[in-house]
């Protein structure tokens, strides 16, 4: 899961910073790992793992968000399932207990190491890899239920454009795609607030999705007494 810039004062110190004017986001054994960073990476300087160095990062609250916990008590999840951008793994873990063939993917391998320390300790059938999420088709697997938890609203328009294709070439038609973002709506907004409009205008019938519904709901942070305002939308391939 990748929320956003929520970050408490001086949590990541400035020596282990890695600047992009520092090193390069495009060779191999760069702090981005022959991947371009995006544009959140961009704007704070840091790679994703950076978030996962000093403790746990801003929206790893230690548990499944309570949307996710809803839907799979409602079973909202089938088939094969994919959390792209699964963090330390709290929502695929969860999702995995209802006995489902369920892959977490993340561009911080700190991030994966820990979820699979959680999925070894509660004997929880689960896997879990590195991948890029402009680049989910090197997966070479197709999911009936693809699961999208703070990622979409860390992307700008160009980015979500390569992510709507990345999205296609794994999800099955007739498949099903959860995302919950921050939502503009509302007091004490996340970063990176997303509209209702913005969501419609990229998941839309022209590039092969129908957005069925977008629900008003909270994302738990560990910043956020009650949660902040999100929207949960529900999206099919067609």
């Amino acid at each position: 899961m990748s929320i956003g810039v929520l970050r408490s004062g001086g949590k990541t110190s400035r020596s282990k910073r890695t600047k992009l004017s520092e090193r390069s986001g495009t060779s191999a054994d760069g702090p981005f790992r022959g991947r371009h960073p995006t544009s959140h990476e961009r704007m704070t300087g840091l790679p994703w793992d950076a978030s996962y160095h000093d403790g746990p990062a801003p929206w790893d609250i230690g548990r499944p968000q309570p949307v996710i916990v809803r839907l799979a008590s409602e079973g909202g999840f089938t088939g094969a399932v994919l959390d792209a951008g699964c963090g330390t793994g709290e929502n695929a873990l969860h999702v995995a207990l209802l006995g489902l063939s369920v892959l977490g993917v993340d561009v911080a391998e700190t991030a994966l190491a820990i979820a699979r320390e959680k999925a070894d300790a509660r004997g929880i059938d689960v896997e879990f890899a590195a991948a890029d999420a402009f680049q989910l088709e090197r997966l070479r697997r197709r999911f009936e239920t693809v699961l999208d938890c703070g990622l979409f609203h860390t992307l700008d328009g160009d980015e979500r454009t390569r992510y709507l294709a990345s999205l296609t070439s794994v999800t099955k038609h007739d498949g099903t795609l959860y995302v919950l973002c921050f939502s503009d709506d509302g007091p004490d907004t996340g970063p990176h607030p997303i509209s209702q409009e913005e969501l419609r205008a990229v998941f839309n019938p022209s590039n092969g999705w129908d957005v069925a519904a977008i629900e008003p709901d909270r994302i738990q942070t560990r910043y956020h007494d009650d949660g902040a305002p999100a929207w949960f939308a529900t999206i099919n391939r067609i």
